[in-house]
């Protein structure tokens, strides 16, 4: 009961940018953790972007939230564990209310934050990424893994090449690659593999690459000389 009323409670900060009462405070701080820099800057400047001039909206067009203006400061990590721990130190006391939550947008990131937010009682908002465990909110009830987890897309890869085949039955005996890169993102697919379906395949190979060698090339020779029935790339080989 007490996950569900934490989630409710963020489920509305996150959306609103800030949800407190107008004779509480004027301003509700945010930190903006963002990877402008980095191996992952391709995508991670296009969400800081939005991000931010979303918070900009809210308070020129809208005067904040209920006279409650939004106030908050990036810190670029470079997608880097170190420097985003460092970003969150940083800034998890700032402004008239300290942090309100903190988006970390990397898996490394979250896991070394996972036991300071607990003691901080800083909820640590993690869309479509993070910590797989943390959907047990009774062990991990600061972590909120909004939007799905890297096992509901493991779960997703796995129905998909099920649907494929005409059923997951026909997995059977089949062969299939995982390109995946070297980082806790994608290694955290694994245990869903290997309890999934997937694992009645005759066999599973795994092709890895590193960052930040982005481009699969270093793999692509034993890659193709392959027959594979089917091939997963993991979520951050985009």
């Amino acid at each position: 009961m007490l996950r569900k009323l934490h989630l409710s409670r963020i489920v509305l900060l996150w959306t609103l940018a800030s949800v407190v009462p107008v004779y509480a405070q004027s301003e509700q701080f945010i930190p903006v953790l963002v990877y402008r820099t980095g191996a992952y800057a391709v995508s991670g400047v296009p969400y800081a972007n939005g991000e931010v001039d979303y918070y900009k909206l809210i308070n020129e067009r809208d005067g904040g939230i209920n006279g409650v203006k939004i106030a908050f400061e990036e810190c670029e990590t470079g997608y880097a564990t170190d420097r985003g721990l460092e970003c969150y130190e940083r800034l998890k006391g700032k402004g008239t209310t300290g942090a309100a939550f903190v988006v970390p947008r990397s898996t490394g990131v979250t896991f070394v934050l996972t036991d300071k937010a607990n003691t901080d009682k800083i909820p640590l908002l993690t869309p479509g990424y993070g910590r797989a465990a943390s959907k047990n909110g009774s062990v991990f009830m600061w972590n909120f893994p909004l939007l799905g987890t890297y096992w509901s897309a493991a779960d997703i890869i796995t129905q998909h090449i099920g649907k494929e085949l005409g059923g997951l039955d026909k997995l059977k005996g089949k062969k299939i690659a995982l390109l995946f890169h070297d980082s806790p993102l994608e290694r955290s697919l694994f245990p869903h593999f290997w309890l999934s379906p997937i694992s009645m395949a005759s066999s599973l190979v795994q092709f890895r690459y590193r960052i930040p060698a982005l481009n699969r090339r270093r793999n692509g020779g034993a890659f193709v000389r392959t027959r594979w029935i089917t091939c997963c790339f993991g979520a951050g080989a985009s």
